[in-house]
């Protein structure tokens, strides 16, 4: 099979440490000591060096970093008119790698007048990067799930939309006018990240989502349903991939395989593929991959992005094998089991960028090696 539509067999999620002068930059801006100019002209000095990263480490597919956002869903939430302030923290946890649980103290914000996009989410970013990439300019979305997800129902004022089908079906709109927004530009590639559906793999998360008197069936096919709504009117050579995402720190908030879902989200989501995360046990084993129809491919998140130690080549190979007893090899692929830097801090004491480069250069190796 011809690998020319994405996502590809050594690929990465998007997002990489931000460097301390971009932290510099974002505190000075932040203090009103520099101008949006000046913020801009770091942040495209930034993006110019990790493209060159990671294209001089020979990943199939390159994105800026996510070195304009502050966070991996947040443009959603500062770029769409109609959002308030933060809701409370909400009762999904994580768990660390010590076994202490870590809870968020805010949430998400809340709509709290009809969403309405003025300018764009990412497409004028995605412009910038394509000017400069060499290989395929990859572009990041969060799904909408996470404007609903983590505190449901009360995440918008049912005085602005009657219900959640109405609330959903407005930032599919939204995104609709993204995408096309993206098309106009020349992007050819999108990857949409999506955690709600991972959590809702655990029993622990559904049972939270019932006590606060929604049914996670119902919230299941929800989100699976507006991301196709999201994406129903892309052009024929756009490739949309999901990222399923349990959560970026420790062990995340979920446990579990992808069994309660799989079917379902992978026959209904008119997707071109899924970034799965396999990192850990906590992730389950491949057998969900058998309900993966063709086309439609797996890149297995093999590789964690929370610890230094660089996986080996020969252990990489050996799961790519396991996968492979439950779909073809060829609509396999190989990355990350999330993002480096999901959010920019300074100092998370994760990886290093000589850490992260080497992370990398595996997978272009194992995926030289599987797929030639």
């Amino acid at each position: 099979m011809a690998n020319d539509r994405p996502p590809f067999h050594a690929e990465h999620v998007g997002s990489f440490p931000r460097p301390d002068n971009l932290m510099d930059a974002r505190e000075q801006f932040a203090a009103k000591k520099i101008s949006s100019a000046d913020l801009k002209t770091v942040e495209d000095d930034a993006v110019k060096e990790i493209v060159a990263l990671q294209e001089r480490v020979g990943i199939d597919a390159v994105t800026d970093g996510e070195y304009r956002k502050a966070g991996w869903r947040d443009f959603l939430f500062e770029k769409v008119e109609g959002f308030g302030d933060h809701m409370p923290g909400h009762d999904f946890t994580f768990t660390q790698f010590d076994g202490t649980p870590w809870k968020p103290a805010v949430g998400e914000r809340k709509a709290v007048a009809k969403l309405r996009r003025t300018r764009p989410i990412t497409a004028d970013d995605f412009e910038s990067l394509k000017k400069i990439a060499h290989k395929p300019a990859k572009a990041n979305l969060p799904t909408p799930s996470i404007a609903h997800a983590m505190s449901g129902d009360k995440s918008f004022e049912h005085a602005v939309y009657r219900d959640r089908d109405a609330y959903l079906a407005d930032i599919a709109r939204i995104y609709r006018d993204e995408i096309a927004d993206l098309a106009a530009r020349g992007c050819t590639y999108l990857q949409m990240d999506e955690v709600p559906l991972a959590l809702l793999c655990d029993p622990k998360n559904q049972e939270i989502v019932k006590k606060r008197g929604e049914d996670p069936r119902a919230l299941i096919d929800a989100y699976i349903n507006v991301i196709n709504d999201c994406i129903k009117d892309r052009p024929a050579n756009m490739a949309v991939a999901v990222h399923m995402c349990r959560g970026n720190i420790g062990h995340g908030m979920a446990s579990g395989g992808y069994d309660p879902i799989a079917e379902k989200m992978f026959n209904t989501l008119k997707v071109d593929g899924f970034f799965l995360e396999y990192d850990t046990p906590r992730a389950g084993d491949f057998s969900p991959l058998r309900h993966l129809p063709k086309p439609k491919k797996a890149v297995l998140g093999l590789l964690t992005t929370k610890l230094p130690e660089i996986e080996s080549a020969d252990s990489l190979k050996q799961r790519i094998d396991d996968a492979a007893k439950y779909i073809d090899l060829d609509r396999l692929g190989l990355s990350p089991q999330c993002g480096f830097a999901s959010a920019a801090r300074r100092g998370a004491g994760r990886l290093s960028m000589g850490d992260v480069e080497r992370k990398l250069a595996r997978i272009v190796e194992v995926a030289h090696q599987v797929w030639g």
